[in-house]
């Protein structure tokens, strides 16, 4: 084994750590979010009835990564590459999506509603179908 494949075999080693040791971080980070903690916040009272507020947490991630070795097909030439890389990346959200309420008469949970989204659903509808419309006045027209 040459000086050059020893000094390939430990950068390969010391990435392949490193990226590791990036996605084990990147894990714990988005379990830490994922906690109950993140989902229910703090009850608050007021007189005999307590409130809680409750979320919904949404987690996605991605990561790759790749290796490449390469020799020269000229016997008069001694280059060999060889190359790596990787990466990721992820997102959190959370939405408040109901609210706990316990009180003397009993717990009842209302969902919270949003009005954004509604309407984001209603005009991607109305888009949907006009153009299911559209498409249907020009094959009967043909």
């Amino acid at each position: 084994m040459n000086e050059q494949t020893k000094n390939n075999d430990v950068d390969l080693e010391a990435s392949a750590e490193a990226s590791l040791s990036a996605v084990q971080e990147t894990m714990d980070r988005f379990l830490e979010v994922a906690d109950v903690k993140s989902v229910y916040g703090q009850p608050v009272e007021h007189g005999d009835t307590i409130v809680i507020p409750a979320a919904e947490v949404l987690c996605g991630m991605a990561f790759g990564a790749g290796y490449g070795y390469g020799k020269s097909n000229d016997p008069e030439e001694q280059n060999q590459g060889s190359g790596g890389g990787g990466g990721g990346g992820g997102r959190t959200f959370s939405r408040p999506v109901a609210v706990i309420i316990a009180s003397p008469e009993g717990v009842r949970i209302d969902p919270v509603i949003d009005i954004t989204k509604l309407g984001l659903a209603g005009l991607t509808a109305l888009g949907f179908m006009l153009s299911v419309l559209a498409r249907m006045s020009k094959h009967s027209s043909d």
